[in-house]
């Protein structure tokens, strides 16, 4: 099922198969984003959604289908070359360059992206002001929320058009999680196109314009208006 106006599509990924070796990890995936739309997957470890999101970031190669990005498709491009064209992804792991401090770590990422030092810290410390005190800190020495707010804020040095986050929330402490909700609710404000996996239902549904749930591989259902109760009834069996 897709959906939004063709002019206004940003992404459109139409029957994805991706498989490791002999073992298919996604059948026949479609899903699209428009221009400014923040997205969001769902479902059980092993759905697939990690698969996805490095599929989309030229990680893993399909094995049919296409992913077509501004109308090019992009689909078994070198990761490199998928970041080039403006696409962010900002992995599960939460690793960091840890040896290295805060202002070290954002000064590679602000290298890479071509934007001048001081516009990065700038754009650091409005984020998550906190990094203020922590510019000095070796990245390994920042709690597990910390560094996923670092990896966040160099990612948006360089999406300056689609930002793909893999579980922000993920086994973080609750004053942490919203800390990570604000950022979100940030972006979506500043009509950031962004594609999330996350699990956490209460977020999912207040920031999602619409939601993937995705089964074995599969998406087996498109929730195109988070905001009505009954669309989302029964969601949580789901994941």
């Amino acid at each position: 099922m897709l959906l939004g106006d063709r002019e206004s599509v940003l992404l459109r990924v139409e029957g994805l198969d991706v498989a490791y070796g002999q073992a298919k990890a996604l059948h026949e995936v479609s899903i699209e984003l428009n221009q400014g739309e923040m997205i969001f997957v769902v479902g059980r470890n092993g759905a697939g959604k990690t698969t996805l999101l490095k599929t989309i970031a030229g990680l893993m190669k399909p094995a049919a289908g296409s992913v077509l990005f501004m109308g090019e498709n992009i689909g078994g491009l070198r990761p490199e070359n998928v970041a080039r064209r403006g696409i962010a992804y900002v992995a599960q792991d939460k690793k960091v360059f840890g040896q290295l401090t805060v202002r070290d770590n954002l000064e590679l990422a602000a290298f890479a992206a071509g934007i001048k030092l001081e516009q990065a810290l700038d754009i650091a410390t409005t984020v998550y002001p906190n990094f203020k005190e922590r510019m000095n800190v070796k990245a390994g020495g920042l709690s597990g929320g910390q560094r996923e707010i670092l990896l966040i804020v160099r990612a948006l040095f360089t999406s300056r058009r689609l930002l793909m986050i893999d579980e922000p929330t993920e086994g973080l402490a609750s004053i942490v999680i919203r800390e990570i909700f604000r950022i979100l609710v940030d972006m979506k404000q500043e009509e950031r196109s962004a594609i999330i996996v996350e699990q956490n239902l209460g977020i999912v549904k207040q920031l999602a314009d619409r939601i993937y749930v995705m089964k074995e591989g599969r998406v087996i259902k498109v929730i195109s208006n988070p905001s009505d109760k009954a669309e989302t009834a029964g969601l949580e069996s789901l994941l």
